[in-house]
């Protein structure tokens, strides 16, 4: 299966892609690329620059989706290509998915006001979970 995004995007299939792909696709949720470098890093030989020409690379072809955080850090994901929303703590990065879609109706409406064919979207909430807050809910 991973063999055959690769070709449908005219990439080789190489050892790197592959184990990247994997670690990302059984990932919960977005990753940063040291964090896939330290997994990937114990199952192929290879570079932190690698992994990140091959995390752009990825993402270049739409395989990946990269994101650039509030916290400075950018974030990959397997591109499932569905929308994403997630809730995601400003202290400790932990990010929570969110299944229901509050952007539908949005949606509907800027595509028949701007004949736009939208492809996609993303939404995050940006906040402090209750680890970083001690329990005290606002």
């Amino acid at each position: 299966m991973r063999e055959d995004i690769l070709k449908a995007s005219d990439l080789k299939t190489t050892k790197n892609r592959l184990a990247i792909l994997n670690i990302l696709d059984a990932s919960s949720g977005p990753m940063t690329a040291e964090e896939v470098y330290s997994i990937v890093a114990k199952e192929v030989q290879m570079s932190l620059s690698t992994a990140y020409r091959t995390l752009g690379t990825l993402s270049d072809k739409g395989i990946l989706l990269k994101n650039l955080s509030q916290d400075g850090k950018t974030y990959y994901q397997f591109n499932n290509h569905q929308h994403k929303h997630q809730l995601v703590c400003t202290m400790c990065s932990e990010t929570i998915s969110i299944d229901d879609c509050p952007l539908t109706c949005m949606e509907e409406t800027l595509i028949r006001r701007t004949g736009f064919i939208i492809t996609g979207h993303s939404l995050e909430f940006l906040g402090i979970c209750p680890k970083c807050t001690g329990g005290i809910k606002e």
